[in-house]
C-alpha cells in the first residue's frame, strides 16, 4: 500500500469524527469480508457506484496478506491526479480498495480515505467502524467515494440475505468464480492458513 501510493501527502488527510459512523450487521464478520472482496454484486446492488466506475475494467490484485481492487472511472467522474511515477500513471483510477488481513479495508479516494474496521461480536453480529479522513474538502462526496452510508446500507441488506441463506439445508457454496472471486478465495486460504487446515 505504501509502495504504491508513496506520492499520497497522507499527512494532509484529517480524520473526520463527524463524518465517520458504526455500523452493527446482523452476520457472520468473515461474510461481512467476503462481500467486500468481491466484484459481482456491484452492478446489480450499487447502482450509484456502478454509475461511475467501470465495472468491466475492474480487478483484483493479490499480495501475500492483503489484496487491491482497482475501481476505473467512467468518463467525466472524479479521478485522482497521478504523477508520473505512479504504476497507474495513465489510468482513470476512481478508487483504490485495499483489504488487509483479516478485517481492515483502507478505501482511497480523490478526496481522501475510508478506513473500515470489522469486528466479530458473536457469531451472527459483526461491529463495522468507518474513520474517515478528507484530503480535498471540494471532493468529498463526489465520484466513487460519494454516498458511502448509501453503499454501506445496500451491503448490509446483501449481507443478512446471505447470513440466512447460509443456513438453508438447500444452501451449496459452488465453485470460486475466476474472475471476480480472487479476493474470497485468498481470504479463505489465508484464514486456512492460519487455523492450521491447509495442506
Amino acid at each position: 500500500m505504501q509502495e504504491r501510493l508513496s506520492w499520497l501527502p497522507l499527512k494532509e488527510f484529517v480524520h473526520k469524527p463527524a463524518l465517520s459512523a458504526e455500523y452493527t450487521v446482523k452476520s457472520h464478520w468473515a461474510l461481512y469480508c467476503e462481500n467486500y472482496l468481491e466484484g459481482f454484486h456491484i452492478p446489480f446492488v450499487h447502482a450509484g457506484l456502478n454509475a461511475v466506475i467501470d465495472f468491466g475494467t475492474y480487478s483484483t490484485e493479490l499480495f501475500d496478506f492483503s489484496n487491491l481492487q482497482l475501481g476505473l472511472a467512467k468518463s467525466g467522474e472524479e479521478i485522482f491526479d497521478l504523477p508520473t511515477s505512479s504504476a497507474d500513471y495513465g489510468k482513470k483510477v476512481a478508487a483504490y480498495y485495499f483489504f488487509v488481513f483479516p478485517n481492515m479495508m483502507f478505501n482511497f479516494y480523490p478526496w481522501g480515505l475510508s478506513i473500515n474496521m470489522v469486528r466479530p461480536v458473536s457469531m451472527e453480529l459483526t461491529r463495522v467502524s468507518f474513520y474517515t479522513y478528507v484530503w480535498k474538502e471540494e471532493l468529498f462526496n463526489k465520484g466513487a467515494g460519494s454516498g458511502l452510508d448509501t453503499v454501506e446500507m445496500e451491503d448490509e441488506e446483501v449481507v443478512e440475505a446471505v447470513q440466512k441463506g447460509i443456513r438453508s439445508s438447500f444452501y451449496n457454496q459452488g465453485r470460486y468464480s475466476v474472475t471476480r472471486e480472487q479476493g474470497i478465495h485468498h481470504f479463505h486460504s489465508l484464514i486456512a492458513k492460519v487455523m492450521g487446515t491447509h495442506e
